[in-house]
């Protein structure tokens, strides 16, 4: 936000009773100083403090299909418990691989079960925090086209909805950058004939 200069305003000196800013004598090692903040950072936000950093691997997918009345690419989208619009993602089980995850996850938070893998597009990184853990996840997103068009998704009970947009719509919809990223390459890979 621009300050504005107030007409006939002079700038004001500076005082002669106002001491100079003090600099430290010595700054903390770097060690106490991470420390130091993350104290402070908890004190001031009253968090606890980070003890545990939790990496988990998740995938999921930008799944589409073509609207035959107006040849459109069509994007599915779930509203998150906190009403941001994302794609289908979960959690990596033991014993699945990424692309086995996205499709589960999609069957699962969505309802579709005829769908097609058609490629890997990317992995997008985020983190957030949980009580006392920084959890940092690294999302496996694959391109999918749904097979089936009378197929009607369904929303899990903690989700606010679920629903095909337009491109263009998907697109101003989406909460996060790095999927909209995403959702751009595919649909130039759609556009190409994949």
């Amino acid at each position: 936000m621009k300050k504005k200069k107030l007409q006939g305003a002079k700038p004001s000196a500076p005082r002669a009773d106002r001491a100079p800013a003090k600099v430290p004598e010595a700054l903390p090692l770097k060690s106490e100083r991470a420390s130091a903040v993350t104290r402070l950072t908890a004190r001031i936000f009253n968090r606890p403090v980070i003890k545990e950093v939790v990496r988990e691997p998740t995938a999921g997918g930008i799944v589409f299909r073509i609207n035959k009345t107006n040849d459109d690419i069509e994007i599915l989208l779930i509203q998150d418990s906190k009403g941001r619009w994302t794609i289908p993602k979960g959690h990596i089980e033991p014993g699945e691989n990424a692309k086995q995850a996205a499709i589960r996850e999609i069957g699962e938070e969505a309802g579709l079960f005829h769908i097609e893998v058609i490629m890997w597009l990317g992995k997008i990184h985020f983190q957030y925090r949980r009580v006392d853990k920084l959890v940092l996840m690294m999302t496996q997103i694959y391109l999918v086209r749904s097979l089936d068009d009378h197929e009607t998704p369904t929303k899990e009970q903690w989700m606010k909805g679920i629903k095909w947009f337009s491109f263009k719509d998907a697109i101003e919809a989406i909460e996060y950058e790095d999927i909209e990223k995403l959702m751009l390459v595919a649909k130039n890979k759609i556009r190409q004939g994949l």
